[in-house]
């Protein structure tokens, strides 16, 4: 016929749409899941999706947890734009579509409301926009009933929170691995507590996964003390092969769940202290 056909959109292989989850990338995060009580029955999951290796990866194993638990929860995701021309998150609505996901865009001029509204006490880009981005996730759980909202951090990530909490701020803190917000009506949970960065890297790779480049541009200027922190932990781990699995026993006390009695601050974390711990915490002190 003569009639002009509508494009079609991304085509996806299988191996994009179901990749094969080595077992022991599968243990490691269902063990971290067994370990501190992060899924329950009914739980409705909110999955924070940047595009980013991390965030897809734990999409993709929660996924096929699913299809095998003894319990009942739901998935969905969500991934908030902060409409810098840098990143463009728009590729993942497809993505989802064709996964199956109940997928959520939430978008707003994140960087621009930073130039006005950051605390000038607390300059860190960093830490603004995971606040905003934090904020925004929220909302979108109370107002569609998720009560559950994973997040991709793996052990590097633990590690180098701790490592910068330690050296600049004089606290021994990193992020929690399952806890609950102040208003205690939202969990939080990391599952990739005990995966290390490079497994990822591999698993996305080897299923091609459709990844975003991580273009942030608070990220362009200089050097920033993660990236620092990261290059350090990576030769004292030349040194000395066992240090993340060392580390992680070491912050045990911090991110664990069930170390802290409800009365105790320790449950319930301080948003403005996850953002810190999380991004890039500048030096308190003045040299």
């Amino acid at each position: 016929t003569g009639e002009a056909q509508p494009p079609r959109g991304p085509t996806f292989t299988r191996c994009q749409l179901r990749p094969s989850i080595p077992k022991p990338l599968r243990g490691m995060v269902g063990k971290a899941i067994a370990d501190c009580g992060m899924i329950k029955e009914g739980d409705r999951l909110l999955v924070g999706v940047s595009g980013g290796k991390d965030s897809l990866t734990v999409l993709h194993i929660l996924l096929a947890l699913r299809r095998s638990a003894p319990i009942n929860f739901e998935i969905a995701a969500a991934t908030v734009d902060p409409q810098t021309p840098e990143f463009n998150p728009w590729p993942l609505v497809p993505y989802m579509k064709a996964l199956g996901v109940e997928y959520h865009m939430l978008s707003k001029p994140i960087i621009e409301m930073a130039k006005t509204h950051m605390d000038p006490k607390r300059p860190s880009l960093c830490a603004f926009c995971s606040r905003m981005k934090r904020g925004l996730l929220y909302t979108c759980m109370r107002e569609k009933g998720y009560n559950v909202l994973v997040l991709g951090q793996h052990l590097d990530d633990f590690a180098e929170s701790f490592f910068m909490s330690a050296i600049h701020n004089g606290l021994l803190r990193t992020m929690k691995a399952n806890y609950w917000v102040q208003q205690e009506d939202v969990r939080v949970c990391r599952p990739l507590l005990y995966v290390r960065e490079k497994d990822m890297a591999l698993f996305a790779k080897e299923n091609q996964l459709p990844v975003i480049a991580d273009n942030c541009p608070a990220c362009f200027a200089a050097p920033k003390e993660r990236h620092k922190t990261k290059v350090l932990l990576s030769s004292l781990e030349f040194d000395y092969p066992p240090l993340f699995s060392t580390l992680l026993r070491t912050m045990k006390p911090l991110y664990a769940l069930d170390t802290a009695n409800k009365a105790d601050d320790g449950l319930f974390a301080r948003d403005d202290d996850e953002d810190d711990a999380a991004g890039d915490a500048p030096p308190t002190t003045k040299g």
